[in-house]
């Protein structure tokens, strides 16, 4: 049997993700309900992080433990990756080990060449290009608050980055309109915009993006990566703000979303990450639940 890999979320078909986030919400009731569902005993997880992470590390190690398995954190320190190894041996000698390989990791290229090279399921947990377990969070989020996400219309305000890209795969694979509103140099990557040209649309200005839509979502200015760009990009991004002002052209009952972590006062105002729209704090715990829900499907 093929080994199937969730590098972004074109690796599993729209049938496949609707089912899936139907999945995590029937997860979610069950764990809230106090079941123990242990589909995954004796199964191990290994997780290579080249990068920061609070709420993926945390979800996917608990998910795990839920699912009664082992979750085995591995940083480029602690392994021969960090010594130059090449990486296509670590990927078959740690395939031969443990059941599934989730990475956080700057290039997607690079995570792609060690999913070639394994022989069990590699989870994308954030590239420079892609962030698809962010996005089943949201997803999940929005249709227990609203209803299926289809033919609903999505707002991205921000930088064409991996979020960006992620919620361009989104729209294509659940069916809604995306409407991006980023400065004129930091539009996404040509290749994702032919990719998903039929159902996003690209504008220079927040409010006029904003307009009638169900769901507004942005980011920090400055990725992990981009810090020594941190003023350079405020000027750039100072009129994609998410304000009360951007808030009041969408619907009136608009959802507002961010990943997390959140710069409040730069991206956002409080008042609105703080505010009776915003669904953060689910969207956050739904990473658990919708990774949990990734996990069976690729293993059970």
């Amino acid at each position: 049997m093929t080994t199937r890999h969730f590098l972004s979320l074109l690796d599993l078909t729209p049938a496949e993700l609707n089912a899936m986030m139907d999945r995590a919400i029937e997860i979610k009731t069950a764990y809230k309900q106090g079941d123990i569902f242990e589909p995954l005993k004796n199964k191990v997880l290994g997780m290579i992080f080249e990068k920061s992470s609070t709420r993926t590390r945390v979800s996917f190690e608990t998910g795990m433990i839920h699912f009664g398995g082992k979750a085995l954190f591995l940083s480029p320190r602690d392994i021969q990756l960090g010594r130059g190894e090449p990486l296509e041996d670590t990927a078959r000698v740690l395939s031969s080990m443990v059941d599934c390989i989730t990475i956080r990791t700057f290039s997607h290229k690079q995570l792609a060449f060690f999913a070639e090279n394994s022989s069990v399921p590699v989870i994308n947990a954030l590239t420079d290009d892609f962030h698809p377990c962010q996005l089943l969070a949201d997803v999940q989020t929005y249709q227990e608050h609203r209803g299926s996400i289809k033919g609903k219309t999505v707002t991205w305000i921000g930088d064409g980055n991996n979020m960006c890209h992620s919620y361009m795969n989104a729209a294509k694979q659940f069916g809604f309109t995306l409407n991006i509103a980023c400065p004129e140099d930091y539009t996404p990557y040509p290749e994702i915009i032919a990719n998903t040209k039929d159902h996003i649309n690209i504008c220079h200005d927040a409010k006029q993006a904003s307009t009638d839509s169900d769901l507004i979502v942005t980011d920090v200015w400055a990725s992990m990566g981009q810090e020594e760009e941190q003023k350079k990009r405020e000027i750039a991004f100072a009129g994609f703000q998410v304000n009360q002002s951007v808030m009041q052209q969408a619907r009136a009952d608009a959802l507002f979303m961010h990943c997390l972590p959140a710069h409040r006062g730069e991206e956002v105002t409080a008042d609105v990450i703080d505010g009776p729209q915003s669904v953060i704090w689910d969207e956050a715990e739904n990473r658990l639940h919708a990774q949990k829900a990734l996990l069976e499907f690729l293993l059970a």
